[in-house]
């Protein structure tokens, strides 16, 4: 069972699962026992920011780790090559791939369907903003939980390992930790975490049987790419979450897979100016 490229997706899409499962129970428990609506309406906010916050430090970190290697990898090569992290390679390509992924996402307009699927969604349960002390949209819940559980450089990494080597040590890992995020999040965001799931399971498992399929033709440098970018993407969702800004990240995640084309593209022009 190991050797089968989704396996490792699957026991994420179903930590996601028993996790929204238990937040929501939680939520629902809340509700009902001593804790008021106001209060619980205070710790909710208190929660989401403090998910912000965590949120933001992943993804700066994820960043920082994607430049710091770069940078590092230049000066083993040749020390005279140690250069300013903002002007590396992995960078610039980032950067490039944020803006192009930005455009296709935005003529798609990824983030307005997902938002009317979660409507469509929300209608099917009846739900008002008078239902619950904290009302957060399905969509909201959705469109936060895929990107926190899809765009972090375990995901890219962990996914790439499952498909191409049948290594799902680090999906395991990710696991336990989106256990204990979809708790987190369901219990303040409702049943759009739980749908999230589905996001994990073909975002996650597409990833592992291209994987599979493209055999080596992934190089380091563009998974080191990949996760650069998703861990941009993961800042503006955390300071979504602490409700800084309200950006469209669902239109900027095509943003994840230019890489697969630019770092090529890059070292192919490299070398023809090299040569």
């Amino acid at each position: 069972m190991n050797h089968f490229p989704l396996w490792g997706t699957l026991v994420n899409t179903g930590t996601v699962i028993l996790g929204s499962l238990i937040g929501l129970a939680i939520h629902a428990i809340s509700k009902k026992g001593k804790l008021k609506s106001q209060r619980f309406a205070e710790m909710s906010k208190s929660i989401m920011n403090g998910l912000g916050l965590a949120v933001v430090m992943v993804g700066v970190g994820g960043a920082l780790t994607g430049v710091i290697n770069d940078v590092v990898s230049d000066a083993v090569v040749d020390p005279t090559l140690l250069k300013s992290g903002l002007t590396s390679e992995n960078t610039i390509i980032t950067i490039l791939s944020v803006v192009l992924g930005i455009l296709v996402g935005g003529l798609i307009d990824i983030d307005r369907w997902v938002n009317l699927l979660g409507q469509k969604i929300e209608k099917m349960f009846n739900r008002s903003p008078e239902q619950s002390a904290v009302h957060v949209p399905v969509a909201q819940g959705f469109v936060s939980a895929s990107l926190l559980f899809c765009v972090g450089s375990m995901t890219i990494v962990g996914s790439i390992q499952s498909g191409l080597m049948g290594d799902h040590d680090l999906l395991y890992t990710k696991s336990m930790l989106d256990l204990v995020s979809s708790i987190i999040l369901s219990s303040t965001m409702g049943i759009g975490v739980l749908l999230s799931s589905l996001f994990v399971l073909v975002f996650q498992g597409g990833i592992a049987l291209v994987a599979s399929i493209a055999g080596q033709g992934l190089s380091v440098a563009v998974i080191d790419t990949m996760s650069m970018v998703g861990s941009v993407l993961i800042v503006g969702l955390g300071l979504n979450v602490m409700g800084i800004t309200k950006l469209k990240i669902m239109n900027y995640l095509p943003a994840v897979f230019f890489p697969i084309a630019l770092v090529p593209l890059w070292n192919w022009v490299v070398g023809l100016i090299a040569g």
